[in-house]
């Protein structure tokens, strides 16, 4: 059983709080992905689960045992780290066998494992070389390879992908992913990268100023925001956000002006004031009964598709449109208000 639990989990420095009361059940087995930006605290969470970091207050379980107090080691979790942390002098073979050293397993036992995971991670090959003759993905490869012989519990990455070109972190994305299932257990993974987030997690945990934003699996995350800062990390190019006064059951947005359905009015609690979502690839629905000419700031081409970025009143926007779209100095959008989102102005949670 390799479930780990969170209870009003805190972390202060000089009185400041980092992490701020976060409860938390990672299940057994499963890959969830804490994402947010720089400062956000994912790493100092995962530092306080592996034990590399004092915690201020709270409550840590791996399994059914509490571990505030328990050294690293004895924790039975592996750690990958962004910047490897291989040994220079050694070969590939005796980096992946240290921590078995380490712990004086005998040299018949350390040569299965360490060549079952050479096999695994594609590295057979590689075993007699040293980390400076090899790749970026392979050193990374090497990293998880030390982590699997130790067969852990849990597994702690840290942004192991962050050093790696895009090319090589679509094919160790692929890899980990891999990995996971074949092992079957916990892993626990931190990114800055959304993209990360929602092709490899089982749920995402996206969080901001040391607070959990949302839990949830990437499919809800992206379609069913809790509020305005989810809505806006999780989505490339973000989500577009709009503000509107409500007038007479009519939604303002500079133009055109949109009259609000019965239902929608009440679900809105009278309110005077909304910010809409919209997320670019909506921006131009060919059902939107909505039309709004908009002039074109810059495009940016993606090779199979390219970005139009415009203003909406004083409000930064883009849609996302086919690489065969001819766009001029002037787009015509067309939205359809059943994909609109609805935040709060004041606090930015989710209306509807």
């Amino acid at each position: 059983m390799s479930e780990v639990k969170l209870e009003s989990l805190i972390k202060s420095y000089d009185k400041k709080r980092v992490i701020d009361g976060i409860d938390l059940t990672i299940k057994d087995k499963e890959f969830l992905v804490l994402v947010g930006s720089s400062g956000c605290g994912k790493s100092t969470i995962l530092r306080m689960i592996a034990g590399l970091e004092d915690i201020s207050g709270g409550n840590i379980y791996i399994g059914d045992t509490k571990v505030n107090n328990v050294h690293p080691k004895d924790r039975d979790i592996a750690f990958v780290f962004q910047s490897y942390a291989l040994y220079p002098h050694m070969t590939v073979y005796e980096n992946i066998a240290f921590g078995l050293k380490m712990r004086k397993y005998d040299k018949k036992y350390i040569d299965e494992k360490v060549k079952e995971a050479a096999k695994i991670l594609n590295l057979t090959e590689y075993l007699d070389r040293k980390p400076k003759q090899l790749s970026g993905g392979q050193r990374q490869r090497v990293a998880l390879g030390r982590a699997i012989v130790r067969n852990p519990k849990v597994f702690l990455m840290d942004e192991p992908l962050s050093n790696l070109d895009a090319k090589l972190r679509v094919q160790m994305r692929a890899e980990i992913k891999k990995l996971h299932e074949k092992l079957q257990t916990t892993f626990i993974y931190v990114t800055h990268d959304q993209t990360e987030a929602l092709t490899m997690g089982d749920r995402i945990v996206v969080l901001d100023k040391g607070k959990i934003q949302q839990v949830d699996t990437p499919t809800n995350i992206y379609n069913n925001p809790q509020n305005k800062f989810v809505a806006g990390f999780i989505g490339s190019p973000q989500m577009n956000f709009v503000d509107c006064n409500i007038i007479n059951n009519t939604l303002i947005m500079t133009e055109p002006i949109i009259e609000l359905s019965r239902d929608i009015m009440e679900k809105l609690h009278n309110r005077h004031y909304v910010t809409i979502g919209i997320r670019p690839e909506n921006m131009t629905n060919p059902n939107g009964r909505i039309k709004l000419n908009v002039k074109v700031e810059m495009t940016e081409l993606l090779g199979s598709e390219q970005i139009a970025y415009f203003n909406i009143g004083e409000n930064r926007c883009s849609a996302k449109l086919s690489a065969e779209q001819n766009i001029g100095e002037y787009l015509e959008l067309s939205l359809d208000s059943n994909e609109f989102l609805y935040f709060d102005q004041k606090t930015g949670e989710r209306i509807l």
